[in-house]
């Protein structure tokens, strides 16, 4: 596929793309502060890319989440998550507050969702998967718009 007619958005305007690389640090920053292991951050990551269908950020995160210590079990059964057991309880209502933002279209944020969150998440934790949530997607737009190439 010519992809020479895709605008690369992080060349054509750097100083947003500057400062959606800072805002992306300072997800990163809330998240651990929240205390989520950097590990799991990248499995929301690549959870939201999935969703999303974008191939630039599901190799990252797949690679991202192995090099922090995901084990290649965890990240093969993400799609299927609901199906398995290996995620705690706060695993799974962060996967499942992911994927309601990033469906956020479809369906906008069930209450439900939020209810079973707050059983097993503080407000932090809540606000960190979330904003990680929202910048993923805000990611994930980006490299899909610009059509970042992914080959072998």
């Amino acid at each position: 596929m010519n992809q020479d007619h895709r605008v690369n958005l992080g060349k054509i305007a750097p100083e947003l793309y500057r400062a959606v690389v800072s805002l992306d640090g300072q997800v990163t920053q809330r998240a651990r502060a929240a205390g989520l292991a950097d590990g799991f951050v990248h499995l929301l990551r690549l959870r939201a890319s999935q969703i999303n269908h974008c191939a630039y950020c599901v190799r990252m995160h797949s690679r991202d989440a192995l090099a922090a210590g995901e084990s290649s079990d965890r990240i093969s059964v993400l799609p299927a998550w609901r199906e398995t057991q290996y995620f705690t309880d706060k695993e799974r209502a962060a996967l499942e507050l992911t994927e309601a933002v990033t469906l956020v279209a479809h369906d906008q944020i069930p209450e439900t969702v939020y209810a079973e969150a707050a059983e097993v998440l503080s407000s932090e934790e809540i606000a960190a998967v979330e904003w990680l949530a929202i910048q993923m997607n805000l990611w994930n737009r980006i490299a899909i718009a610009s059509r970042y190439p992914v080959g072998p």
